[in-house]
């Protein structure tokens, strides 16, 4: 990891960019952070629309989270900003278009093309981001998830032992294999769900919810959109983490 640029927000929080090989990311951290007293962390997921376009969201995502102690950090989605194209993700996005607007069910084969090579790809990478991560001084565990894609959330608390806990964004379509790892899933959860979300298959949404395997998962579903979140809600994903981080 190398960073490349650092500045003090108004609240103080310190953000860095980074990159990890060819991967941009940025890091939030509160002014308590220290090696005497690591902050914990959170991964903040996003969808692929770069992290130019999703930074002030992702912003004022990690200044919550560090007025409550915690760090955070995100990274660019393969496929997204300057990144390379992931083959074949463009004419499952036109193909998905083209279902939707004509009003016709949205085949298992366009979500599989759509989702699963971001997922695959962006797993590993995070996982990598987490090494790095970890290994700074003034960030600790617990290490928590919050975000979408929704896919991309539950392949990575299957297969990565040191996320305690997390939130997910119900608002993208759902491969039938990630409906089957979902029943892996063990970690405490809180799922976000904006009901009328014109661009999420909702019954998908509740489906994956019914087969998440965690003992303890909450379904958080709001009337609205998909940029709808009401701010009550977004509180109540963040004292989720904090209790189970904090």
């Amino acid at each position: 990891m190398r960073f490349t640029s650092e500045q003090r927000l108004d609240d103080g929080v310190r953000e860095r960019a980074f990159t990890l090989g060819e991967i941009p990311g940025i890091l939030w951290t509160p002014a308590s952070a220290s090696p005497p007293a690591p902050a914990p962390l959170i991964l903040l997921g996003h969808p692929p629309l770069g992290l130019d376009r999703m930074y002030p969201r992702l912003a004022a995502r990690a200044r919550h989270a560090a007025a409550d102690g915690f760090a955070s950090a995100t990274i660019e989605l393969p496929g997204s900003g300057d990144r390379p194209r992931l083959p074949g993700v463009e004419q499952a996005r036109a193909e998905l278009g083209r279902a939707v607007r004509a009003g016709e069910r949205v085949g298992d084969e366009i979500v599989d093309a759509l989702v699963l090579p971001l997922v695959e790809r962006a797993v590993p990478e995070w996982r990598a981001a987490l090494d790095a991560l970890l290994a700074l001084p003034e960030i600790g565990g617990p290490v928590g998830y919050s975000g979408g894609v929704i896919s991309l959330g539950v392949r990575l608390a299957v297969v990565e032992p040191r996320i305690s806990a997390a939130v997910l964004f119900a608002g993208s379509f759902v491969p039938r294999v990630i409906l089957e790892e979902a029943r892996r899933v063990t970690v405490p959860l809180h799922v976000l769900l904006q009901w009328d979300d014109e661009g999420n298959d909702r019954q998908a949404a509740l489906d994956l919810f019914d087969a998440f395997g965690s003992r303890e998962k909450t379904l958080h579903a709001n009337m609205g959109g998909h940029t709808g979140v009401p701010e009550f809600a977004a509180e109540a994903a963040g004292r989720f983490l904090a209790r189970h981080l904090g």
